[in-house]
């Protein structure tokens, strides 16, 4: 399957799903899987133990709707990073390396320390790009705020920090159609000099650069709209989104309990900040188009996660199209103040 013709008579590239990521595998991930086929005509390839994703297949109905790559490991919730790599008959690698040779798209509810290995491996970063960020877009009062990173890498240096605002701009033009994104530094105050030695690092970055800085936002302007794009190490980005989950959950439910709105409609705006309707975090950086959801995501989120991937990966280039330029981060303009890790390198290993 390297491409599915529409009802328009245009070819679709397919989705690789990996079938055995996430906490519940392919009980979740099939069908989710067959109503992004069903009902948004997305050509989802599952990549899995043949024999459970075919069982799966056949509860739903779904015997040969859908093309099987048999991969024979599975990589556990629990691993990281480094190790998934060396697990080649996984379905996570042998997923991502199907999706780079069709030409399609990958999605995985699986760990994402693992899955942004495994991509980064299959794919490679886009010239220029140091390292690839997560990031999601979340529903504000006046729109959508991009959270980049969400938890890709969990300890950047500044210059890769100052790369995510460019890779989170073009993902608000691009995707959002926000025509010239505002730029904001996650800290814990507005005031310039305010934040660790990363945020004051960045900081220090950002206005040479070709995008519209607004200066250092605090968290409650993530919701707010008070800018475009909200920039953060993956990190601080993984516990603010889940936090936010977590928050908007809690409040909705306080409310119902007073009696003040229907819970009905108190579940509509719930679900504005779940994964069965933003989809996941889009992988920025890479040559390729990859998808990371949630480990706890049920058959819509996964549904959605495919149907998202599919319309990123139907662009041209993948998301974001705009070159970051070779010398956006001098190498040696990192602030003196900082300190380096033992062997001289930034800590760069992904939040799982």
């Amino acid at each position: 399957m390297d491409a599915v013709v529409d009802g328009g008579g245009a070819a679709r590239r397919p989705v690789v799903l990996d079938a055995m990521g996430g906490d519940h595998g392919p009980a979740v991930t099939v069908p989710g899987a067959l109503a992004a086929h069903r009902d948004h005509g997305v050509p989802v390839v599952l990549a899995g133990r043949a024999d459970e994703v075919t069982d799966e297949l056949r509860r739903h109905g779904g015997t040969g709707e859908l093309e099987v790559l048999h991969a024979d490991e599975v990589v556990p919730m629990a691993e990281r990073g480094a190790g998934a790599a060396t697990r080649r008959k996984s379905s996570l690698v042998v997923g991502c390396a199907a999706a780079r040779r069709r030409g399609g798209s990958f999605v995985s509810a699986g760990s994402t320390g693992a899955v942004v290995t495994c991509a980064v491996r299959a794919f490679a970063r886009r010239e220029g790009v140091l390292r690839p960020a997560l990031a999601v877009a979340l529903p504000t009062l006046t729109g959508s705020t991009v959270l980049v990173d969400a938890g890709g890498t969990s300890d950047p240096t500044p210059e890769m920090l100052a790369q995510f605002a460019l890779l989170g701009a073009a993902y608000a033009r691009n995707v959002l159609g926000v025509p010239d994104p505002s730029v904001g530094l996650l800290s814990i105050g507005t005031e310039p000099g305010k934040g660790n030695r990363l945020a004051r690092g960045a900081a220090a970055l950002l206005p040479g650069l070709p995008v519209r800085f607004h200066g250092n936002v605090e968290g409650h302007d993530v919701l707010a709209g008070t800018v475009d794009v909200v920039v953060t190490d993956g990190f601080t980005g993984n516990v603010v989104l889940k936090n936010i989950e977590g928050c908007v959950r809690t409040t909705l439910d306080m409310v119902a309990k007073a009696g003040i709105a229907p819970p009905a409609r108190l579940a509509e705006v719930a679900r504005l900040y779940t994964a069965d309707t933003h989809g996941g975090a889009a992988l920025l950086g890479l040559t390729g188009t990859v998808v990371v959801t949630h480990g706890s995501s049920g058959p819509t989120a996964i549904s959605r996660a495919c149907v998202v991937a599919s319309e990123l990966g139907e662009a041209d280039e993948p998301v974001p199209a705009d070159p970051v330029p070779a010398d956006s981060v001098p190498a040696d303009s990192a602030p003196a103040d900082r300190a380096p890790s033992p062997d001289g390198r930034a800590s760069v290993g992904p939040v799982a």
